[in-house]
């Protein structure tokens, strides 16, 4: 048995696709020993083309361009395939009808985890159009979690955070500092738990060194990918040693 091609959907930003590749071929490295690295294709697209059609609201077109990138991975042999992104999970389901291999669901993955952590009432942390549009919320709720968003100026300061810094390759301690205080606020209000919902926000923020528990969607759906490429592989390879 080899393991299963994945196919990524990138470039939005490209800096997290690259943290998505890293992950993915970490993840099987580790599974299998040896040299071994993942079965990867990556379709990266021009981040540009889709941030002019979130600002215009052309979420149809968006997601008639993003299908048609997935149906190009499906047919160059992906048996699954990725949308390396959180927001443009708001056209998943779109997505997902054009293809017939798996769409790995960022949102499922990340509630799955939260579940199995006994995780009630999460903050979301995220762009503007993950925390105000529903869809992630509403995803959440189907898996019987209450997800907070922070106030509409901590919404707007994560937003431009992740667009105006994270997406351009910017760091800055002092965003980091004002992305904890939010993290405080929620606390306060009575979040258990942190989810880094934009797939840039895990190069600002730690997980492991938040006031609250972190969920880290990019690494949860990397797993997710690495877990679903090596079914039946990693004890194959086991035995064969």
């Amino acid at each position: 048995m080899s393991m299963r091609k994945i196919g990524l959907i990138g470039g939005m930003s490209f800096e997290s696709s690259a943290v998505y590749y890293r992950m993915i071929n970490e993840a099987v490295r580790a599974r299998l020993g040896g040299l071994h690295s993942a079965e990867v294709m990556l379709h990266s697209i021009d981040f540009q083309t889709i941030v002019d059609m979130q600002k215009a609201g052309r979420w149809d077109d968006a997601a008639q361009h993003l299908s048609n990138v997935a149906r190009g991975l499906e047919a160059a042999g992906a048996d699954c395939v990725l949308i390396c992104t959180n927001t443009m999970h708001l056209i998943a389901d779109a997505v997902q009808a054009s293809i017939s291999v798996p769409l790995i669901n960022i949102i499922d993955e990340t509630a799955a985890s939260l579940n199995a952590a006994g995780i009630k009432r999460p903050l979301l942390l995220a762009t503007r159009y993950t925390m105000e549009h529903g869809f992630y919320g509403d995803r959440m709720a189907h898996h019987g979690i209450e997800m907070m968003v922070p106030n509409a100026d901590g919404r707007t300061l994560a937003h431009d955070i992740i667009f105006n810094e994270l997406c351009a390759g910017k760091v800055i301690d002092s965003s980091r500092e004002a992305l904890m205080r939010v993290i405080e606020t929620a606390k306060e209000k009575g979040a258990d738990a942190v989810i880094l919902g934009c797939t840039e926000i895990c190069l600002i923020l730690d997980p492991a060194a938040l006031p609250l528990p972190g969920f880290d969607s990019t690494a949860l759906h990397a797993d997710a990918a690495v877990s679903f490429a090596l079914e039946g592989v990693a004890a194959q390879v086991r035995s064969a040693a």
